[in-house]
């Protein structure tokens, strides 16, 4: 278990509860190599980049250009051209996206507040176990994922940037 750094404990217990659960998907998830909450206007609220994450002495596997920042951007527009897709083929709501490819796989998953779940892997990922634990994280997540809460992450984040 990463241990909780002094920066943490100014979070309301929300926000280090979601804290906890993104980093249990990054370490218990084997091949899990960055992870990212981004909310529905695009802001990243939570990161495995140890950079973007309060918690000091993080050691985490570098993301798509070694960037948290770069993984949020990337869900965020993926989040908002297969919600379009969805939207022109009368799909309903868009649920998850997986984009596999040679050097590792994308998952992006909805979170019930319009946030969205973005987990980078490495290609030999089980497919099945990060979508599983996805949908815990989501099920967890989404009736906590508050205005106010997203707010309270958003400072964190800008904080820490």
């Amino acid at each position: 278990m990463t241990p909780v750094g002094p920066a943490v404990y100014g979070l309301s217990h929300e926000a280090r509860n979601l804290h906890w659960l993104l980093a249990g998907l990054v370490d218990e998830v084997p091949g899990v190599r960055s992870v990212a909450v981004v909310s529905s206007d695009g802001l990243l609220l939570l990161s495995s980049d140890p950079e973007c994450d309060p918690r000091p002495g993080l050691d985490r596997p570098a993301g798509p250009r070694g960037s948290t920042g770069d993984l949020a951007t990337i869900v965020a527009g993926l989040g908002s051209l297969t919600t379009g897709a969805a939207c022109l083929m009368d799909g309903g709501v868009v649920k998850q996206t997986m984009v596999a490819m040679e050097d590792g796989s994308l998952f992006v998953m909805t979170i019930s507040d319009g946030s969205l779940l973005g987990v980078h892997t490495d290609p030999d990922c089980d497919m099945s176990v990060v979508a599983y634990q996805m949908a815990l994280f989501v099920g967890r997540a989404g009736h906590v994922l508050t205005p106010e809460l997203r707010r309270e992450l958003r400072q964190s984040v800008e904080a820490v940037e």
